[in-house]
């Protein structure tokens, strides 16, 4: 009868976490899994390690049962039921449960050997295969009624996961040095270079987040599931640092708020447990307490009251709190934190710019930089700061969009929900702004030019400074911003207010994910045809991904074993879809970098946007002069040696009403002395320039004129 215990604790420890070449088995906790429980474990411990044949383990909990009992124990791997035996605790042997009575039970550290022939009923894939889904029921039956009168569940654990945080880094770093990329492509004038690379690569980052957001759900997610969304929480902010969770802490406690105590009360469990003397064990035990417990953790004290009564606090854990409690972030801090990664984030960006500003004035002057290199940006940095704000506010949408709205239902303290206000109703401000300048400049260019991208594109004030809304879509197209920010909301608002319905938020990320990959396709309007490519097919991902979380609801009522197999599958495609993309992102911005002429990589833009594209610092000869001219560069954007005239987006928007009567007369005079049949045709493409002739003039050199230098003509 001993082998036959012993064999069924082989398989009742197992399988999750990376923490060592040995092979172990293990669990640390044990969860109630029927109503009316009349025993709780306040500490539970099991470690089977088969080099040395050798088992572990210790008991402490509360019972309320008297009298003799019989244990079932059912091991299930996948849905599965693999293993299930009945025990008799008085044929076994076991101290404190023959028979059974009321009050704290503690079975104490105790080592059993193992037999090598109980060990081969343990499948090997239990010690290898990541996050494996597998647990222990333990019922206890009256010896008199054959009743259960109580039933815990432990999660099992290998050891192994495919929660990392290297893959993590690897991420955040990879898509971080794509925007860098972008930025000093476009200093040095590739600007079609530059919209290709920062547009993939805002795309990467944005499918980061759509797996953030789906490990954020308050869906039950297979372990395997919830380990691989763990790793692009960094996207959203949830990232542990040990001085910042005490800033997180001290704010809420001086304003009001009470901090929660889940992980110190999982900390003091886990030092109880580690009594065994082995330093792996230790590591062990303590990686464990991080692990998820598929949709539901629970955090348990660790004392009986005096009269024997169960005082255990059972904690219930699931959605963004799973996630800042695998993260190891107290629940009550989880929004401050994303709050002050954004901020840290904001302020490195900044610095960042200001640095790059003098490091390159520095340079200019001690000889070792030529005068003209990164001269727009060194120029104009200032508006190149405001863009670059306007762009950070756009990549943190999505983050604080769900964690402010979230806070909303939290309430950590006073102060916290009046940061969750002006955060993101200050966010929808600016974006909203943002993205009805664009439209209204565009409408003005169609009106009077016939064509969008002619003032989008021509004026390098309104392109640094709005151009992260519209670049990375076709000139025809300018308008999709609305739909994209609509559509990150949407998203948001179902995240953030939906953690009550794991159910709810699949739905509705299934219809928001189908109706905004219809709408890719139909209306295509990224720049050119590899962009749309790039964007649909993370749009297919992520439909894919809302189908298998509303699966693994439950809602279909499938067997275990598919929700399990499905888990697994929703690993392996989306791993191997996230490589392709870092692959496609990380080549893109070598080339972008080390190659003399990246622009020749890619297609010039249907919409011609390259014709209007102008450098400040390019315009020297009597030929570009005339260009200028005929563009109407008189009055707009960079003038020549480095003065600037009227803005094209200040003719119509300034705040302080100035600037109509000017633009009377520029309507009168065919917009500033160009009318529409001298500089451009009614498709939006050069025709019968200021020159006279058919196609943009080319000096006798053979190159492109400067003002012609984008990519329309290269």
């Amino acid at each position: 009868m001993k082998l036959s215990i012993s064999s069924l604790i082989c398989l009742l420890f197992g399988i999750s976490r990376f923490a060592t070449a040995e092979q172990m088995l293990y669990s640390d906790s044990l969860n109630p899994c029927q109503t009316n429980n009349n025993f709780s474990a306040t500490q539970f411990d099991v470690v089977l390690t088969p080099a040395n044949n050798s088992l572990a383990f210790s008991i402490v909990g509360v019972s309320t049962i008297q009298g003799n009992v019989t244990i079932d124990l059912v091991v299930i791997a996948y849905g599965l039921n693999v293993y299930q035996t009945t025990l008799d605790p008085c044929t076994m042997g076991f101290q404190g449960l023959c028979p059974m009575s009321e009050g704290q039970i503690s079975l104490p550290l105790s080592n059993v050997p193992i037999p090598g022939s109980a060990l081969k009923e343990v499948p090997g894939i239990t010690y290898t295969v990541p996050d494996l889904d597998a647990r222990v029921q333990v019922y206890f039956n009256s010896s008199n009624t054959g009743q259960a009168a109580a039933c815990v569940e432990a999660e099992l654990s290998n050891g192994k996961t495919v929660d990392q945080a290297g893959v993590a880094w690897g991420l955040a770093v990879t898509s971080g040095l794509a925007l860098v990329a972008s930025a000093i492509t476009s200093g040095l004038g590739h600007s079609n270079t530059a919209a290709h690379v920062a547009a993939n690569a805002m795309a990467l980052f944005g499918y980061f987040q759509a797996q953030a957001f789906i490990g954020m759900t308050a869906v039950p997610l297979p372990p395997i599931a919830a380990s691989w969304t763990q790793n692009f929480q960094w996207s959203m902010g949830i990232i542990k640092v040990g001085f910042i969770q005490k800033i997180a802490t001290w704010y809420q406690r001086a304003t009001g708020g009470t901090p929660s105590t889940i992980l110190s009360s999982l900390a003091t469990t886990s030092v109880q447990v580690q009594k065994r003397s082995l330093d792996v064990l230790h590591a062990l035990v303590k990686r464990a307490a991080n692990t998820v417990r598929e949709n539901i953790l629970r955090a348990r004290s660790n004392a009986a009251g005096a009269n024997g009564n169960d005082t255990s606090n059972n904690v219930v854990v699931r959605g963004i709190q799973r996630v800042g409690f695998r993260a190891g972030i107290e629940v009550t801090n989880i929004f401050l934190t994303g709050y002050i990664f954004f901020l840290i984030f904001t302020v490195a960006v900044v610095l960042g710019v200001i640095i790059f500003k003098l490091v390159c004035e520095l340079l200019v002057r001690m000889g070792k930089m030529k005068g003209d290199t990164f001269q727009d940006f060194r120029r104009g940095w200032t508006t190149v700061l405001k863009g670059i704000l306007f762009r950070i506010v756009l990549i943190g949408f999505p983050q604080m969009c769900v964690l402010c709205f979230w806070e909303f239902t939290q309430r950590d303290s006073a102060a916290e929900i009046v940061l969750a206000i002006c955060t993101i109703f200050a966010m929808l401000a600016i974006l909203a702004w943002a993205a009805s300048k664009v439209i209204r400049l565009a409408r003005r260019s169609i009106s009077m030019h016939k064509n969008p991208a002619y003032i989008l594109y021509s004026d390098p004030v309104s392109l640094n400074k709005w151009g992260f809304l519209y670049v990375q879509f076709k000139a025809t197209a300018y308008y999709f911003i609305v739909p994209f920010l609509v559509y990150i909301l949407i998203k948001g608002l179902f995240i953030a207010l939906g953690q009550g319905s794991g159910v709810v938020q699949a739905i509705a990320l299934v219809v928001i994910e189908a109706v905004y990959f219809i709408t890719l396709c139909v209306l295509r309007p990224y720049m050119d045809r590899k962009t749309n490519a790039f964007n649909i097919a993370i749009s297919v991902i992520n439909f894919i991904s809302a189908i298998f979380l509303l699966v693994f609801t439950g809602i279909f009522n499938q067997p275990g074993i598919v929700t399990g197999v499905m888990g697994v599958i929703f690993f392996i495609y989306n791993a191997a879809f996230s490589t392709i993309l870092l692959l496609i992102v990380l080549i893109a911005s070598i080339i972008a970098v080390v190659a003399k002429n990246p622009d020749t990589r890619y297609q010039p833009m249907r919409d011609d946007r390259g014709s209007f594209i102008k450098s400040q610092t390019h315009l020297t000869t009597e030929l570009d002069a005339l260009g200028a001219t005929a563009r109407g560069e008189g009055k707009h954007g960079w003038a020549p040696n480095g003065k600037s005239g009227a803005r094209i987006e200040d003719e119509e928007d300034s705040w302080s009403g100035g600037g109509s009567s000017d633009r009377t007369q520029q309507e009168q005079t065919g917009y500033h002395g160009a009318s529409m049949s001298d500089a451009e045709g009614g498709d939006g493409r050069s025709r019968t320039s200021a020159y006279g002739d058919e196609q943009p003039r080319r000096h006798q050199g053979g190159g492109p004129s400067p003002w012609h230098r984008g990519a329309g003509f290269e």
